[in-house]
């Protein structure tokens, strides 16, 4: 070989290694860098009280009221129940793909068709527990109707109250009514931390546009419906698209969307339905052909999601997929009793709307106790209920 050949062999080598050394040092120095902002709600003291139980005021006082009084009063405070105690009965085990025993994410699906996160409501409002050690997933329904109190927005328009979904909106940047860490998953974990005692450690948003992309990219998904899925209003029964037939059928993104968000009955159907295909996409994910792309898949939708998971913790949570068996992944709400359906006057929008009325006390300790691992919840008689017990909608098949 001529000198001169190997004199540019060498030159080649090292600016490829110079170039892996440069990539591999990047991806090292951005392994543990969160991918968004990061919710960092407030510290809580070792103990507190709880903040007041409220209730709509009567109808006829709903009319009056001026736009920045708020429609709910107190009635009762409990002591507060701490989080995240350690169970006695708590198996010991080393976690799993290197994450921590365990860990709560805030799981937001966002009603916005454009591709960022500018505005859109809360669709969808999960708290997710991931347990590394026993693997499994709990998923905790919060219904976006429920009327709370929104904090740190009260100097725009007076804005108290309002419902549950609306959080998220007036936090992202669309609104700038909220200039707290976190934009739109950060006003909504604080919103669920002051009315519920909910404290998420991460979160993730998907709107709709990459919701429809993801369940594309995955190649469709197979959902087994119980019952048909009949969506269509009486001057609508030439749309087959928002009919589902029951049994086991694949699903593009597109149809997999307007099932998610078909109202059929109440909401608990809804959930339902959100519920079994959350369950499709982790068995569409768990494929081998589309295991063997996880990276590319990944890294086609970095950007398309409001997240501040690192790229470490993503690793780790792909790691433990696999491992979790399908009875471990269940699908838990809240029982009838801690709300109850009603209608309240909205200063924002000036008109009767429909909410969800909360025993915020009640709500608290379950939430308390699916935060510690304890479902269901081994929970005591108060303010005169006698809880019939969590309703828990079903474990993945």
């Amino acid at each position: 070989m001529r000198p001169w050949v190997k004199v540019a062999l060498l030159v080649m080598l090292l600016l490829l290694g110079a170039v892996w050394f440069g990539i591999g040092f990047e991806l090292v120095a951005r392994w543990d860098v969160p991918l968004g902002p990061a919710l960092e709600l407030p510290t809580l003291p070792p103990t507190r009280l709880l903040p007041a139980s409220l209730t709509p005021v009567p109808a006829d006082r709903e009319a009056s009221l001026p736009l920045e009084s708020t429609p709910l009063q107190p009635t009762a405070t409990l002591p507060f129940i701490p989080t995240r105690t350690p169970r006695p009965d708590a198996a010991v085990g080393v976690p799993r793909c290197g994450g921590p025993e365990s860990m709560l994410i805030l799981a937001i699906g966002s009603d916005t068709r454009a591709n960022g996160y500018m505005y859109g409501l809360a669709d969808v409002i999960r708290l997710v527990r991931v347990d590394f050690v026993n693997p499994g997933l709990t998923v905790l329904e919060f219904p976006r109707d429920l009327w709370v109190e929104i904090p740190g927005i009260s100097d725009h328009y007076g804005i108290t109250h309002e419902k549950l979904n609306q959080a998220y909106l007036y936090g992202n940047d669309g609104f700038g009514y909220y200039d707290g860490p976190g934009l739109g998953p950060g006003l909504l974990a604080r919103t669920l931390e002051q009315n519920f005692g909910a404290r998420p450690e991460n979160y993730v948003a998907i709107n709709m546009q990459t919701f429809v992309r993801l369940v594309d990219a995955l190649g469709g998904i197979q959902v087994n419906l119980p019952y048909a899925v009949d969506g269509r209003r009486e001057d609508q029964q030439s749309r087959s698209d928002l009919y589902f037939k029951a049994g086991p059928q694949r699903l593009k993104g597109r149809e997999a969307l307007t099932l998610a968000r078909l109202r059929i009955g109440d909401n608990a159907d809804r959930g339902t339905h959100q519920s079994l295909i959350l369950c499709a996409l982790r068995d569409a994910a768990l494929r081998p052909s589309n295991l063997a792309r996880m990276p590319e898949i990944i890294e086609a939708f970095q950007g398309s999601l409001q997240t501040d998971l690192s790229p470490k913790v993503i690793g780790a949570l792909a790691c433990l997929a696999p491992q979790i068996p399908p009875e471990n992944i269940r699908f838990v709400s809240f029982p009838a009793e801690t709300m109850s359906a009603s209608r309240i006057y909205d200063g924002v929008f000036k008109k009767q709307v429909f909410i969800y009325e909360a025993n915020f006390d009640l709500m608290r300790l379950y939430t308390a106790s699916f935060q510690n691992g304890d479902w269901p919840p081994p929970l005591p008689f108060i303010l005169g209920a006698t809880p019939t017990g969590p309703q828990e909608s079903f474990s993945c098949p």
